[in-house]
């Protein structure tokens, strides 16, 4: 898929924010649909079926949450990067729960945005297969053999360490919150302080430096993201 066969939709209240927007993306190649509020997405949803949707939650009226909300329940799948001025993190985990594919803290810059969308691009693609190896940088992992490898050297695992680090490679650049972590290894019964320390067991036996991770980093207040190579 080139960039111009790829129609992103950006739905922000604030006029200049959808115009430098639609420069920046423009100027990658990228098809850019705009729309100031829910009622107008609802509309270019349904009209032109984006590719990938530019969410600001601070909507007037219908919160960019609700929306999201909405999408989610009448089953779209559309990659949704949500665009945030908030400094709480309970939005921003709130719309990740609800089914959002990333986040973008403004102000942000170009060249960030738009390797964010590469990436959810690409995991909606993955989506369709699960890829039976999976590699970014030195880091490989054979889903069905269940071998790790970090530069050429096998790893091994702990079972709890090893499903974290699947779940973390079947969404492979999504932000995976607390939450979500924790119902997909332990069913949802652990605290999170257990989820803190099998990633810090994990960093010990994948990061060359640990405290400088490169694979599997934390997205302070809301969760882990395993990095991919771009």
């Amino acid at each position: 898929m080139t960039n111009t066969s790829v129609k992103i939709l950006v739905v922000d209240d604030e006029q200049p924010i959808r115009k430098l927007l639609r420069v920046g993306l423009g100027t990658q190649g990228y098809n850019v649909l705009e729309a100031g509020n829910a009622t107008s997405a609802v509309e270019q949803v349904e009209a032109h079926q984006p590719d990938l949707i530019l969410l600001d939650l601070g909507l007037p009226g219908v919160s960019g949450c609700d929306l999201l909300r909405q999408w989610r329940e009448e089953g779209s799948d559309i990659p949704v990067v949500i665009l945030s001025s908030r400094t709480d993190e309970r939005g921003i985990v709130e719309a990740l729960e609800l089914g959002a594919d990333d986040y973008v803290v403004k102000p942000f810059g170009m060249n960030e945005l738009v390797a964010r969308i590469r990436v959810a691009l690409r995991h909606r693609l993955q989506q369709q297969g699960e890829l039976p190896v999976f590699e970014t940088g030195g880091l490989s992992v054979d889903l069905v053999k269940r071998i790790v490898k970090v530069d050429g050297r096998e790893v091994k695992l702990s079972p709890k360490e090893y499903d974290i680090l699947r779940v973390l490679v079947q969404h492979a650049g999504k932000v995976l919150t607390h939450r979500f972590l924790l119902s997909r290894v332990w069913g949802g019964s652990a605290d999170v302080q257990y989820l803190r320390v099998y990633v810090r067991q994990l960093r010990q036996k994948l990061e060359q430096l640990p405290d400088h991770p490169r694979y599997i980093v934390t997205e302070t207040g809301v969760g882990y993201r395993l990095k991919e190579a771009d």
